[in-house]
């Protein structure tokens, strides 16, 4: 359903950007932010994510198209009028500053009262549990501790917006985990709107109400993270988003919502039919590997005998790469249990899948 420009608050409308005058690195954007979203955009280097989120900021301007900030056109009004929090990757603190005096320098600027600047940084350093680290400076905190410090600084001043550019790739995995965490819980305490930009993909699924998947300047697809993992639109989405089996072939047949897809190796593939139209366009069949049953007494539409090439321990999954269907990367992630732990490499197996979990997406 298309949002109204009441219900937008953030819209960008037939928006292009080009450096060079030819080359269109956004291309005709039309995209719909409600008040209190966290949208992430996700997508690979050059995808035009970034140049997005520096429009939205003020920073670029686009080449045409409007950009709207609760039903106010904005392309045309400079940066630090425009009411907007920024985080970065590379935390943009100040480093001859207090960490209070770091959240103090935006509201200072804003030319507010003593206490109401007291107030505001007292609950800022209060929202991200730095309440006793307002006299350190930034170089006396650890990574994880700058980073809240600067998300702080974006939401001390109330923004009507904030804007998060990859602000926890600096990071390490644990740490990086851990504040994904911490920011999605503040999102949802304030109900801020959060415009993110990442190309970590799991980053993107933990904290998003919704993912724009961007590529080559355009959005390829935009849903809930749920939605998008499990029903990608393209074979780009669904080779971008978590790991995916992927079998190439083409439409041996086609009925109603279903179809039939004969493998490069000559077996026949049960699939919903997604993008692919007619008998013998080229189709790439995807498939998530915690969908694949192994040995299972349940049979599905799927069933196929595989040899088992690798198998790697990793804990809570035993990760198992077969040859199946001509594909010698196939995976399947199969529970840490008794019957994974007694799996052999060079063993035969018997793989099951449903139709359902099979999605016949166009071959691009």
């Amino acid at each position: 359903m298309r949002m109204s420009q009441k219900d937008s608050f953030v819209k960008f409308e037939k928006v292009d950007k080009s450096y060079d005058g030819e080359i269109l690195v956004v291309k005709d954007l039309n995209l719909d932010v409600p008040k209190g979203e966290f949208l992430t955009m996700l997508g690979p280097s050059g995808s035009g994510k970034t140049t997005v989120l520096m429009m939205l900021a003020g920073f670029e301007t686009p080449t045409s198209g409007e950009i709207y900030l609760d039903g106010n056109p904005i392309s045309s009004i400079p940066p630090n009028k425009r009411g907007i929090g920024m985080v970065f990757q590379n935390y943009a603190l100040f480093p001859h500053m207090t960490v209070k005096e770091n959240l103090e320098f935006p509201l200072e600027v804003r030319k507010m009262q003593k206490s109401v600047i007291d107030e505001k940084v007292s609950n800022a350093l209060l929202m991200v549990e730095l309440q006793d680290f307002g006299s350190r400076m930034p170089l006396q905190l650890s990574g994880g501790q700058q980073q809240r410090v600067a998300l702080a600084r974006s939401l001390v001043f109330e923004p009507r917006l904030v804007l998060m550019d990859e602000p926890l790739g600096a990071l390490d995995k644990n740490l990086r985990e851990q504040m994904q965490y911490e920011i999605k819980h503040i999102h949802e305490r304030i109900g801020i709107t959060v415009v993110y930009v990442t190309h970590d993909q799991s980053e993107a699924l933990t904290m998003s109400n919704r993912i724009a998947v961007f590529n080559d300047g355009k959005i390829q697809q935009i849903s809930s993270p749920d939605v998008l993992y499990e029903k990608p639109d393209s074979s780009f989405v669904a080779q971008f988003i978590g790991e995916n089996n992927q079998l190439k072939g083409k439409v041996k047949s086609v009925n109603g919502e279903n179809c039939i897809i004969t493998t490069e190796s000559g077996d026949d593939i049960q699939a919903l039919k997604i993008n692919v139209n007619n008998s013998g366009d080229a189709s790439l069949v995807s498939l998530r590997p915690e969908r694949v049953a192994i040995n299972s007494s349940e049979k599905f539409e799927n069933n196929f005998d595989a040899k088992v090439k690798e198998l790697i321990y990793l804990g809570d999954h035993i990760r198992s790469r077969v040859e199946v269907c001509g594909n010698d990367q196939f995976i399947v992630k199969i529970p840490n249990s008794y019957m994974g732990a007694n799996l052999k490499e060079g063993a035969t197996v018997k793989l099951s899948w449903k139709a359902s979990d099979s999605r016949a997406l166009d071959l691009n």
